[in-house]
């Protein structure tokens, strides 16, 4: 979507440029989400400087002596710092949080004056859903959200605002697979496929604009063109694109997914009017026989 709305705004664009900008933006979102994971990573050696401090006052309480070691022994967090995948993804990304230092030390600050926190170091309980559940806990109600972090991504990569909610979702996922053993996501799930699905979708919308643009007119004479959203059209394109380009994937889901993204991405009204306007060219292109799908689950429409 960002791909193809960057292209639409700059006047005869080079398709395979834009095309090649898709795929690189792709790999920054995979530098952030292991920039999240080093960033645990060192939240995670930070309070092990913390306790060794702490050890090492002047005059040390004797919990300073003998502290709760429930954080540093999260068998997630020690499991992260045993991956030899992670860390080599981490060097060759050229990912780091040194110059950081202070954020950090204020972040683990924070996580450790947590009710969240407080609950975990005090549970009797040490299990791997123990720990991998207090971490997804961490992000979801702490780190997925937290202002200074997000305006350093923005900072660091313009489209990072934007994939931050998709970043720190495949770090939940990837923590809700741990049963003992932490293995990292792949940048693709499948990446022959997904690869063929992006550049079928990406370039099917800027090849048929035109005929998706008048047959989205069909459906919305009371409208003025240009009154129309701009996203609102992009997405309805793409949506329809989907529909009759990509045979592997249902239309309702097609569709519901569209609806979803506007309700990120665009106006308050936008579900209604797209879901509306694509519910009626479905139909149409249903009636031409134009909805050609195959595989199990995406014949049913």
């Amino acid at each position: 979507m960002q791909a193809l709305y960057s292209y639409f705004q700059h006047d005869k664009g080079d398709v395979q440029l834009f095309e090649k900008e898709l795929f690189n933006s792709l790999d920054k979102m995979y530098d952030l989400y292991i920039s999240i994971l080093a960033l645990l990573l060192d939240i995670h050696h930070t309070a092990h400087v913390v306790i060794d401090e702490n050890k090492h006052k002047r005059l040390p309480k004797p919990e300073d002596l003998d502290p709760n070691l429930r954080f540093v022994q999260n068998r997630l967090l020690v499991g992260m710092s045993n991956n030899l995948a992670l860390k080599k993804q981490i060097e060759q990304r050229k990912i780091s949080w040194q110059n950081e230092f202070d954020l950090i030390r204020k972040l683990f600050n924070d996580i450790r004056a947590g009710e969240a926190y407080k609950q975990y170091m005090s549970n009797p309980n040490h299990t791997d859903k123990d720990d991998r559940a207090f971490l997804i806990q961490l992000i979801t109600e702490f780190l997925g959200d937290h202002p200074t972090l997000t305006s350093l991504f923005e900072d660091k990569n313009i489209h990072w605002a934007d994939d931050t909610f998709v970043a720190f979702n495949s770090v939940i996922r990837t923590f809700e697979g741990f049963n003992g053993t932490f293995e990292l996501l792949p940048l693709l799930k499948d990446a022959a496929d997904d690869k063929s699905f992006m550049t079928v979708l990406f370039k099917k919308t800027i090849v048929y604009n035109e005929h998706h643009e008048a047959l989205i007119n069909e459906y919305t004479k009371n409208w003025e063109m240009d009154r129309i959203a701009s996203m609102d059209m992009l997405l309805m394109k793409m949506a329809i694109s989907e529909f009759l380009y990509i045979d592997s994937v249902p239309v309702k889901a097609s569709l519901n997914e569209y609806i979803e993204i506007s309700k990120e991405y665009s106006t308050p009204n936008s579900k209604v009017f797209i879901n509306g306007v694509l519910d009626k060219i479905i139909a149409r292109l249903k009636a031409d026989d134009r909805i050609h799908k195959v595989g199990k689950g995406a014949k049913e429409d």
